[in-house]
């Protein structure tokens, strides 16, 4: 199966730059255009450039307050007590040179996204500059000033009235979305991420469901320090099945953080390529036996972006088009040229060689865990569907 695509991408995204020493770096999304383009996977015809979001789009999602703050910050002109209330001028989240027009490039991407699938010119869409999911209403966090995924997810709410399946498979969890729609039955989030008992931010527990009409559309699989891709895999695989039969979506829009890989320098998970091979395939194909294929993929985490990111965000743009992933050889020319930027050594192959990290002595340990929480996560709808057949007294 062959699908229409549109890959939403400019050099301006590299502007979203806090500085050189900081892990956030836009480089990875140009990184990962240069091997598509290598690799003869991506036309001209298929891109799209992004356009920066209203003032008034971005409102879809934040407090006015906290946008005027940002272009205070842009012009040097924010108070420090009014940036520590905002959460910008941190050690995250600093302030740089135009961070309010960079941002809103981010944004607008992704609504680019979403009109050029929902006005039916393609059946997927890709913004890999985008997935800035710890973004709140009035609160910049986690190297997220705006929110893009909310945004769009706002915007297809009010102009497009669809239900939202909205998939994250950052290492992080995808706090940011979760709370700007936990009261929304509408919008329902799924977020597959390492236990906040040791990373940032320190949420998404199982028993973050949902609040009034939204409660049973928020699920979080908060899965243990060092999962490795069998225990990843079925963790994904069985949820994202479930739930999307359960919610039965319009539209999927995915965040493809890559910091789950066993390379990422900020996570302590070991994941390899054979995940993100899958996650974007399952995505694909529930999008089409569910949604008439519309699905949104965003960028996110991905803090290894010479040997990770590229190879990992590739896939999905494969998958889109193909319905299949690349196998083999890296273009030579492509990793000559990219090793002349770089000390670390880049991989030669789209898939990962099998002893890339140590084999992990707790596997079975963890492997059962990350069941039991599996299981405890899902059975939120076990127990919705006999409350709705009558089956609680």
């Amino acid at each position: 199966m062959k699908c229409s695509a549109a890959f939403i991408y400019s050099d301006e995204y590299k502007k979203y730059h806090f500085h050189a020493q900081h892990p956030f770096n836009q480089k990875r999304v140009e990184l990962t255009y240069d091997l598509l383009k290598a690799s003869s996977a991506l036309s001209d015809e298929q891109m799209i450039p992004p356009r920066k979001a209203t003032e008034e789009e971005l409102e879809l999602f934040h407090d006015n307050s906290y946008i005027n703050a940002v272009k205070e910050a842009d012009e040097e002109a924010l108070a420090e007590e009014k940036a520590i209330e905002f959460g910008l001028g941190t050690e995250d989240t600093p302030i740089f040179k135009g961070m309010h027009q960079s941002a809103s490039l981010i944004s607008g991407g992704s609504l680019v996204a979403v009109d050029t699938v929902l006005t039916g010119k393609t059946q997927h869409a890709v913004n890999l500059g985008g997935g800035l999911h710890h973004g709140f209403q009035r609160k910049a966090s986690g190297f997220c000033i705006y929110n893009d995924a909310a945004i769009a997810i706002k915007y297809i709410r009010k102009h497009y009235n669809l239900k939202v399946l909205y998939v994250d498979t950052d290492a992080h969890h995808g706090d940011g979305v979760q709370w700007a729609f936990y009261d929304d039955p509408n919008v329902c989030t799924l977020s597959i991420h390492e236990t906040g008992r040791y990373l940032f931010p320190g949420t998404g527990n199982v028993n973050e469901r949902g609040l009034r009409a939204g409660y049973g559309y928020s699920f979080n699989i908060p899965i243990d320090a060092f999962t490795e891709d069998d225990s990843f895999l079925e963790v994904y695989d069985k949820s994202l099945r479930e739930i999307t039969e359960h919610f039965n979506p319009d539209i999927i829009v995915s965040q493809n953080g890559v910091d789950a890989h066993a390379f990422d320098p900020l996570t302590h998970l070991c994941g390899t390529m054979r995940i993100y091979e899958y996650i974007p395939k399952l995505a694909h194909n529930l999008a089409h036996e569910y949604c008439k294929g519309r699905w949104i993929a965003l960028g996110g985490g991905g803090y290894d972006i010479w040997r990770v990111v590229p190879r990992a965000w590739g896939q999905i743009w494969n998958v889109m088009t193909k319905n299949q992933t690349i196998e083999g050889p890296l273009p030579e020319e492509w990793m000559n040229r990219i090793q002349q930027k770089t000390s670390i050594m880049i991989p030669t192959t789209w898939q990962d060689d099998y002893d890339i990290y140590k084999p992990i002595p707790r596997k079975n340990e963890i492997t059962e865990k990350n069941e039991q929480t599996l299981r405890k996560t899902l059975k939120l709808i076990t127990n919705q569907k006999r409350y709705q057949n009558g089956l609680f007294h």
